[in-house]
């Protein structure tokens, strides 16, 4: 059975073992930064747990480093992870709705940000499909939009930024 909660106290350890187990470097300093951020109502974490085991999370900022976003009170949905072997199963779509209702309690819109190289490309999609529109900003990178002829690193730092009414 798929449980949706908030990121707990033991749960940064696991995650890093879980993510490391794929190869992937998500150290457990970052889920605390997160639960610190959690406590003080900065952030939302909301993880997947399918038969309490470990299977995404997604997280909220409600307010985005993204300026556009800031100044508009637009917050943003960051960091969404679904381990690959969960993936297929409907979990991220899960994840989404339940920081879409979370956000709906607080903003008519929702704000999202993707990455812009092939490792993204089933985020692209996914944002697409579920209704979120390019905000026409152009690209960003490090949450600074870039001007023409501007060269930047294509990297995980390079988005562009969508939003969704909600």
């Amino acid at each position: 059975m798929l449980e949706i909660g908030p990121l707990c106290e033991d749960d940064p350890a696991r995650f890093e073992a879980a993510f490391a187990a794929i190869g992937w470097s998500k150290p457990a300093a970052q889920f605390e930064q997160y639960l610190a951020e959690q406590a003080e109502g900065r952030r939302a974490v909301l993880v997947a747990r399918l038969g309490g085991e470990f299977a995404g999370y997604v997280t909220v900022d409600w307010i985005s480093p993204y300026p556009a976003f800031a100044e508009a009170e637009i917050p943003e949905v960051r960091d969404f992870n679904v381990l690959p072997h969960f993936r297929r199963r409907g979990i991220g779509t899960r994840l989404m709705d339940a920081a879409e209702a979370l956000i709906a309690e607080r903003s008519p819109i929702a704000g999202i940000g993707v990455g812009l190289y092939p490792d993204y490309g089933p985020a692209q999609r996914l944002y697409v499909l579920r209704g979120y529109i390019p905000d026409g900003r152009g690209i960003a990178w490090d949450n600074t939009s870039v001007a023409p002829g501007q060269s930047v690193v294509v990297d995980d730092d390079l988005a562009l930024y969508f939003t969704k009414s909600l």
